[in-house]
C-alpha cells in the first residue's frame, strides 16, 4: 500500500512538472491531457515494480475491483432513494446495524467507515471502545434484512479492503 500512494505522489509531481515546464509550451493544456499523461506516468511506475515488489501486481487490480464494487454499489444505492423519492409510497425502513469487524487495524477501520458512510442510505455512528463492533445506521432494511446487510458489507467492502491492506 505504501509503494501504491508513493507512486500515485511521484507520478502526481511528474506529470504537473512536465505539464508546466515542458509540454505546455508545445501542446495546449487541459484536463484530458493531464489525466492521460499522469495514466501514462503512473503505468511506467506500474511496470517498473516488477524489479522489487511483487505484491504490487497482486494489490493493485484488488484495489480496482474494490473501487468498481464500491461505485456499482454507489449506483444501486443513488437509484434505491431516488426512487423512493420520487414515488408516492414510502419503502424506507430505517434501523441500525450492529456489524462485528475482521478489521483490526486504526488505518483499515477508517478506510471501511469513510467507504461505508459513503454510500447513500447508510452511515458509521460508532465504534466500540475494543474496536470490534460498528454501529451502522441504515435506511433500507428488508425481512431479515439485518443479515443480509451485514454479510453485504462483511463480504463486499471489508473482505475487498482487507485483501488490499493485508
Amino acid at each position: 500500500m505504501k509503494t501504491f500512494l508513493l507512486h500515485v505522489i511521484i507520478a502526481l509531481t511528474v506529470s504537473y512538472e512536465l505539464l508546466r515546464s515542458v509540454i505546455t509550451t508545445a501542446i495546449p493544456y487541459n484536463a484530458t491531457f493531464a489525466l492521460l499523461l499522469f495514466i501514462l506516468v503512473f503505468i511506467l511506475f506500474w511496470l517498473t515494480t516488477a524489479l522489487y515488489n511483487r505484491e504490487y501486481f497482486r494489490k493493485l487490480p484488488k484495489a480496482l475491483g474494490l473501487y468498481g464494487y464500491f461505485i456499482k454499489e454507489m449506483i444501486h444505492a443513488n437509484l434505491t432513494i431516488a426512487y423512493d423519492i420520487l414515488t408516492p409510497s414510502f419503502s424506507m425502513t430505517p434501523s441500525v446495524l450492529k456489524l462485528p469487524l475482521t478489521a483490526r487495524s486504526n488505518l483499515e477501520i477508517t478506510l471501511l467507515v469513510i467507504i461505508i458512510s459513503l454510500t447513500p442510505g447508510t452511515l458509521c455512528l460508532d465504534l466500540d471502545e475494543d474496536k470490534r463492533i460498528l454501529y451502522i445506521h441504515a435506511l433500507y432494511f428488508d425481512d431479515g434484512g439485518t443479515d443480509k446487510l451485514r454479510q453485504s458489507i462483511k463480504n463486499g467492502f471489508e473482505r475487498r479492503l482487507l485483501e488490499i491492506m493485508r
